[in-house]
């Protein structure tokens, strides 16, 4: 497992795809893979951060992470039919990171939810709009960096302005989400995994 953390966090495509493969070959569960793919992606994302990387490292591993993705997610087995609630998704503004949102829309669809994936750098005004146009039940904010994250209180700000609050549940997401975020800025939900906020999600749409 080490070695494919090291070939992401490293850049190395050449072998990247073959010691996913080799992994789930020698039994590996696809999450375990997946969840340390995570890790790879925030200490790139660190990297990004501090300068040590750059966007064109930024973006080389977010390819590389897509590959695993087309190899992982067939994988996982995540449906729920049932399930007809409509989710806004997105990067908050000043983030060009998609990966961990790519990831959650994935998990999300498969499972039978209606998704608007937003893209990146999604202006928090853009989160409210769209959430009210098509009437969602939820927004989910992704961030992976930690300069962006305080963004999420203003789309609570404006949903509250818009007397939509009530009925829009708000997720934020990333590899540097901490739980403490849902009290500093209001959110329902402050995950840094993909598959406990889905399963936030399932439980709010079927509390709703």
């Amino acid at each position: 497992m080490q070695s494919i953390v090291q070939s992401l966090v490293e850049l190395r495509v050449d072998n990247f795809e073959s010691l996913i493969k080799d992994a789930l070959n020698q039994g590996l569960k696809p999450i375990e893979i997946l969840n340390s793919l995570r890790s790879a992606m925030a200490e790139v994302g660190k990297r990004f951060e501090i300068g040590r990387y750059f966007l064109s490292e930024l973006i080389m591993a977010g390819e590389m992470m897509k590959d695993a993705l087309k190899i992982l997610m067939p994988l996982l087995q995540v449906t729920a039919p049932s399930l007809k609630g409509r989710i806004v998704i997105g990067t908050i503004e000043g983030d060009l990171h998609d990966i961990g949102k790519d990831i959650v829309l994935i998990l999300l669809t498969s499972a039978g939810f209606d998704v608007y994936d937003l893209g990146i750098d999604v202006p928090p005004k853009k989160f409210v709009e769209k959430a009210k146009e098509m009437d969602a039940d939820v927004i989910g904010i992704s961030a992976l960096l930690s300069t962006t994250i305080p963004r999420a209180s203003e789309v609570v700000k404006m949903l509250e302005e818009r007397g939509l609050r009530e009925r829009i549940k708000v997720i934020l997401g990333g590899a540097a989400v901490r739980k403490r975020y849902e009290e500093e800025f209001g959110v329902d939900a402050a995950v840094d995994d993909a598959i406990e906020g889905l399963n936030l999600i399932m439980s709010w749409v079927e509390v709703g």
